[in-house]
């Protein structure tokens, strides 16, 4: 099988890149630094230098293809517009790009930020109406309306908090938790779903090529459901030390955030950590059932949090990250 990729010398996307050419696809990447393509080791994938922006690009790395995996977007910015235009404007450009009678299908990676938070011992599933609760999830459900509103095979698969080698988010806590101790929102009682980079690699290509999984949406996910105490006390095990748990009450929070959000704004720079996602930080529950997408493809996380936070502070070390 043709694959295409947008995105794929970034974290998700390497680790989606890795997975096809295990199973043997035909990958071309659209990629923006050659030289991080080469860092990644990759001697038969194809590359099509270019960004969202680049209609040429797009249209060289559609052509042929079986399928598209449009993973590339941002996760941070500096205000609604600027991820509007990554996110939205993106997916429209690629979807132009399309050749009127192809044939094959388009997966976008969303995100559970689309869909919005929920409450604890509720996990969200596909029938729950999309409601986020931050630009970035406003501009994720924007690029989802492009997606199903194409006159072409589509899927959507929403992630929650994905963790991994070559992620260079979680590495922070990972760091924190080294250093001997570890800031957790409000109580630590938030609920969480998260996924290991390569579950989630395995489930993009499990909701690609199921025949029955045509204009669906789903999420994936490990089926426990963990809190952000409990994450950062497993992430804590993986690097051998007992961190300290440092509550931010909900008022410190949001300053703290307002605080580094607006220093980084001044600065010209995008960061994660904005007043803005103070509703994304301090919902309660972040968790979502990956039981619709088990069921019509057959995938099944098979990697436990202990397992991927262990293999994932492995493969820091070995590259001198931790």
């Amino acid at each position: 099988m043709k694959a295409f990729v947008t995105g794929g010398t970034g974290f998700v996307g390497a680790h989606l890149v890795q997975a096809l050419r295990t199973r043997g696809d035909t990958v071309t990447c659209l990629v923006r630094s050659p030289r991080k393509a080469a860092a990644l080791g990759w001697t038969d994938v194809r590359l099509v230098h270019g960004d969202l922006d680049d209609s040429g690009a797009l249209r060289a790395g559609c052509a042929d293809a079986d399928v598209i995996y449009h993973v590339a977007g941002r996760i941070s910015a500096r205000d609604l517009g600027e991820f509007m235009r990554a996110n939205r404007d993106g997916t429209a450009n690629l979807l132009e790009a399309i050749a009127p009678g192809w044939q094959g299908r388009l997966l976008l990676v969303s995100s559970i930020a689309a869909g919005g938070p929920t409450v604890p011992g509720q996990p969200i599933d596909e029938t729950k109406p999309p409601s986020p609760v931050t630009p970035y999830g406003q501009s994720k459900l924007a690029a989802e309306v492009l997606v199903r509103g194409m006159a072409r095979s589509w899927t959507i698969v929403r992630p929650p908090a994905v963790y991994g080698e070559w992620d260079r988010e979680v590495l922070k806590a990972f760091k924190l938790a080294r250093a001997g101790f570890a800031p957790v929102f409000g109580d630590g009682s938030q609920e969480l779903s998260v996924i290991y980079a390569g579950d989630l690699a395995a489930a993009l290509v499990a909701a690609a090529t199921a025949p029955g999984a045509t204009n669906r949406v789903y999420y994936a996910a490990h089926p426990v459901v963990t809190t952000s105490r409990g994450l950062v006390q497993a992430i804590g095990r993986a690097v051998g030390r007992a961190p300290l748990i440092v509550p931010l009450p909900r008022p410190i929070a949001r300053g703290l955030l307002w605080t580094i959000g607006t220093i980084a704004h001044l600065a010209g720079r995008a960061t994660v950590l904005s007043g803005d996602k103070a509703a994304e930080f301090l919902a309660p529950a972040w968790t979502c059932r990956p039981d619709t997408l088990m069921r019509e493809t057959g995938w099944r996380a098979e990697v436990d949090l202990e397992t991927g936070l262990h293999r994932t502070a492995a493969w820091y070390r070995s590259e001198g990250w931790l």
